[in-house]
């Protein structure tokens, strides 16, 4: 084999090695453009539906299924769109309004809701997006509130009577929500405050009629004390007076038993009476000490001192 020949066969040799690996290339390159066109065709098609959503496929603005049940699920690319809403309990807020009661007393009412997305193909098809919700159904529920409560006092919205209160506003609102596809859970006011402007006019209200009423209670308790302290005066004076009338009796009983005595005394023996006689003076003369007598001492005044020495 000349010089020229064995040339030739190894430029051959190595075109067909070239010619080789060109087409492993393009067919590695075919396998990599298959698998993205796999895995996009994939991230197109399928989606997952989480334990916590529900979900709606919406082909050109029309609900075509309904699905509620967590899992793999498989739409039509480019053409099907794929709608989640929540299915747990959620909560709405709306803004706080002003209430005019039944006694004209203003109020600003801070109310709150419970609900729950039941039908999604209704609530796509009436509302669509939360903030319309937000929107609308809080707007609902301040006109269920203020329906109600304007037909009641302040002293209502505050006393037991509350919960029935809010079972009323619950139905009207609950009524007005199916129509969203919302199921109203619970509604209730979480705060009821005056306005700034009305709540200090509203304090010295309060304060001048519990005044009046202090006022008029002090009264009724100085009128039954006058009474019963002059029922208490009555009954003293007829006592004081049962007991002296009685007191007299006995007395006069006393002094005329004391009398016959004395009556039966003197007459047997005159000498006791000037006795007795003596000693009243004596007593009489002595009580007080104040009283100075200067008499001699054989003087008659003390003639039965005489006689006992």
């Amino acid at each position: 084999m000349t010089t020229s020949e064995g040339t030739i066969r190894r430029a051959t040799v190595g075109k067909g090695k070239k010619r080789g690996g060109k087409r492993l290339f393009v067919f590695l390159m075919l396998l990599a453009g298959l698998a993205l066109l796999s895995i996009l065709g994939a991230l197109l098609t399928l989606f997952t539906v989480q334990q916590t959503e529900q979900v709606l496929i919406v082909r050109f603005g029309e609900v075509q299924q309904e699905i509620f049940e967590p899992g793999l699920r498989v739409k039509m690319p480019f053409i099907d769109n794929v709608v989640s809403y929540d299915k747990r309990t959620l909560d709405l807020d709306p803004p706080p309004f002003e209430v005019l009661l039944t006694d004209k007393k203003r109020i600003a009412v801070d109310a709150f809701a419970r609900y729950r997305i039941v039908r999604p193909k209704v609530y796509y098809q009436r509302i669509r997006t939360e903030s319309r919700l937000r929107d609308r159904f809080g707007k609902n529920i301040n006109a269920a509130l203020q329906r109600v409560i304007a037909t009641v006092s302040l002293d209502t919205v505050l006393s037991s009577q509350r919960e029935a209160i809010m079972n009323q506003i619950r139905e009207e609102v609950r009524k007005s929500a199916e129509s969203f596809g919302v199921e109203v859970i619970d509604v209730r006011i979480g705060r009821t405050d005056l306005p700034d402007d009305t709540s200090q006019a509203v304090f010295e209200r309060m304060r001048t009629e519990r005044g009046r009423e202090a006022r008029e209670l002090r009264a009724q308790g100085n009128e039954s004390a006058r009474k019963i302290r002059a029922q208490a005066d009555k009954e003293k004076e007829i006592i004081l007076a049962d007991a002296t009338r009685k007191s007299d009796i006995l007395r006069g009983k006393g002094e005329a038993a004391r009398n016959r005595l004395l009556g039966r005394a003197f007459s047997r023996d005159p000498a006791f009476f000037e006795f007795n006689k003596s000693l009243e003076v004596y007593k009489k003369s002595i009580e007080g000490g104040e009283t100075t007598i200067i008499l001699s001492p054989d003087s008659e005044f003390f003639r039965y001192f005489n006689r006992s020495r």
